[in-house]
């Protein structure tokens, strides 16, 4: 599952432009044309902290995104803005909801679509000797890759005086686990000669899980137990020190998710001041309730007081943390499981200054809580360099720090006990260091030209993200923005 995400908002706010003759008024429209936008990314992580495998194991991923948002005056004062795209991505981590594909065991028959409405089994499917699987590995399993789609709409209108905008917006996305359908709206209000702005706004998602679990606990709980039968007949379950066992039972028998709904509900305040003609800041604050399932059932949790049950190859059970192990996978004791609420707090402020016609500062500062005992702090600062009429640079750097939420514990340091339990690093205490640079190309009167649309800008990112672990990401963007003619 990935809860990789491509959001594009585009607001259009314009001055007052009143012409007066004898005959008639004329009103500067909001937004004069009809304006394309096509974004892509390429993003790609490496680390040895993958949750789906307990908090170690191999976090290799690539992922390749496109989206294309199209912004359409429907009158002087209003504006239609639809965007639609998709996310591509291939997971090694992901990959290891079923680790033992790597060998075949599950490719002679097992159902791999992993739906736990589905009941149909093949018990010869994993009678194959000597099958094995690895956190360090990736496996051919069918969670290895996704496709994320998405769809958004959004409907502006604003006041003749151009001095409060309002907005509507709806939008659905999907991918192989999960389903997702948004609304929401907000206004915003300019006063003092609109040096002042105030902007509320709220959001709601309405989200379903179809859940896919590790396939040794799917499997457990489709033969009830029975380690004859199914996926486990003719497999040899090995103990700590590579003996044979039938003892592994994963903690209760292994109880899957009963309420598949993860809602999300939020409210955004934000206020905008200009300060001189050089300085403009802004402050928001929002709140972020969510209800449901807010754990991913294909992510795994060992436990320290539980003895530890493998498949594969014996000689390898004490190199199980190293990536030299290729040949043995530790069955699962349970999915993580959080609490069915989660109340999120972010307060922020942007602080931006013209110093002259070369050199703008634009800086930003996030503090963020919420009920899971998990706080951040996030700060960033970027120097666009106008270096001619139509190409300006982006440096920037982005600083974040996070304390672990009351629910994490690495590999294999849960307790049996613990009422909520995940493995899952990003909720671990951790900093990072973001590098940036870009560029810009704009050319204000759309000479050049593809079809009916000129070309009014293209931008080009990349970005560099270090955590103090040994996790790491690059991701490159590329958008370039037309206008119809």
């Amino acid at each position: 599952m990935k809860k990789i995400g491509i959001i594009v908002a585009i607001f259009f706010f314009g001055k007052i432009a009143a012409q007066q003759d004898s005959v008639a008024v004329y009103k500067k429209r909001v937004l004069e044309r009809t304006e394309v936008d096509f974004l892509s990314s390429y993003y790609i992580q490496n680390g040895d902290n993958a949750s789906v495998t307990g908090g170690i194991g191999n976090e290799h991923l690539t992922d390749v995104a496109s989206t294309i948002v199209i912004s359409l005056p429907i009158n002087a004062d209003d504006v239609l803005t639809i965007d639609a795209g998709f996310s591509a991505y291939s997971s090694a981590s992901s990959s290891n909801g079923n680790p033992f594909d790597a060998t075949g065991a599950s490719g002679n028959g097992y159902d791999e679509d992993d739906d736990d409405d589905d009941d149909d089994y093949d018990d010869k499917s994993a009678a194959v000797a000597g099958i094995t699987g690895s956190p360090w590995v990736a496996s051919s399993g069918a969670s290895k890759s996704d496709v994320w789609t998405t769809i958004n709409g959004d409907y502006a209108h604003t006041s003749d005086d151009r001095n409060f905008n309002w907005n509507v917006n709806a939008s659905f996305s999907a991918e192989y686990d999960y389903t997702s359908v948004g609304f929401g709206g907000g206004i915003v209000k300019q006063f003092n000669e609109k040096n002042t702005s105030l902007g509320l706004s709220t959001k709601v998602y309405l989200d379903n899980w179809s859940p896919i679990y590790p396939t040794e606990l799917k499997s457990y709980k489709q033969v009830n137990g029975n380690l004859n039968q199914g996926f486990f007949n003719g497999v040899t379950i090995l103990d700590q020190n590579g003996n044979p066992s039938t003892n592994w039972r994963p903690l209760n028998g292994f109880d899957p998710i009963q309420d598949k709904t993860r809602n999300t509900y939020s409210a955004s305040l934000s206020f905008s001041q200009i300060l001189s003609k050089n300085a403009q800041i802004s402050i928001f604050l929002d709140v972020v309730n969510q209800q449901g399932w807010l754990a991913n059932p294909l992510q795994r949790v060992y436990f320290a007081d539980v003895a530890n049950y493998y498949i594969g190859n014996a000689n390898s059970i004490p190199n199980y943390t190293s990536k030299k192990n290729t040949d043995v996978f530790q069955l699962a004791d349970d999915i993580e499981r959080l609490p069915s609420s989660r109340m999120k707090t972010p307060l922020g402020m942007r602080f931006n200054y013209y110093v002259n016609e070369a050199f703008v500062i634009r800086t930003y500062y996030r503090y963020y809580f919420d009920d899971w005992g998990l706080t951040s702090h996030t700060a960033s600062i970027e120097v666009p360099v106008k270096i001619s009429d139509t190409f300006t640079f982006y440096p920037s750097y982005r600083y974040y720090t996070q304390t672990a939420a009351d629910y994490f514990a690495p590999f294999d340091q849960h307790l049996s006990t613990d009422r909520y339990y995940t493995s899952d690093y990003d909720l671990s205490e951790f900093s990072a260091n973001q590098f940036g640079f870009g560029v810009s190309y704009t050319d204000i009167f759309a000479s050049k030209h593809v079809w009916k649309l000129g070309l009014k800008s293209v931008d080009l990112r990349l970005y560099k993200y270090d955590r103090n672990s040994t996790f790491s990401a690059s991701i490159v963007n590329v958008g370039f923005k037309f206008v119809m003619d």
